[in-house]
């Protein structure tokens, strides 16, 4: 099941009672049942903007870096900052971003953050949503 996926606390007790499948793995699928049965699975779907590229092989990992830098130079901005996206949905504030930014120093990435914290790149999107 394709996805990114974040659990709580209980994830240990919950995975011990996940058993292997016919193929004989643990699947996710399993897991995150456990949470639908006890109500609390909360699911998010992605839309226009996302893409999930599988990395599984040396080949898909290949294919997906190309992919990334595609889409990075015909935008010319970078994909997926984390520290944009914390910044984006409130969970760290402009200083502390800034404090991101000069850690990364005049690489394209610290100056990229610099140029986010200056209000001089829109929020991208709100990513808690």
């Amino acid at each position: 099941m394709t996805g990114l996926y974040f659990y709580d606390s209980r994830i240990t007790e919950m995975a011990a009672r996940v058993k292997p499948s016919a193929r004989g793995e643990y699947e996710i699928t399993d897991l995150n049942r456990l949470y639908l049965e006890d109500g609390t699975l909360d699911v998010v779907t992605l839309g226009r903007g996302y893409a999930w590229l599988d990395t599984g092989t040396m080949e898909s990992l290949f294919e997906a870096s190309e992919f990334v830098r595609t889409v990075e130079k015909a935008q010319d901005l970078p994909v997926s900052i984390p520290e944009e996206i914390a910044f984006d949905n409130g969970w760290i504030d402009r200083d502390r971003l800034l404090e991101c930014a000069q850690r990364y120093g005049k690489s394209d990435y610290g100056r990229h953050l610099k140029m986010v914290a200056e209000g001089g790149i829109a929020p991208s999107r709100n990513y808690g949503d």
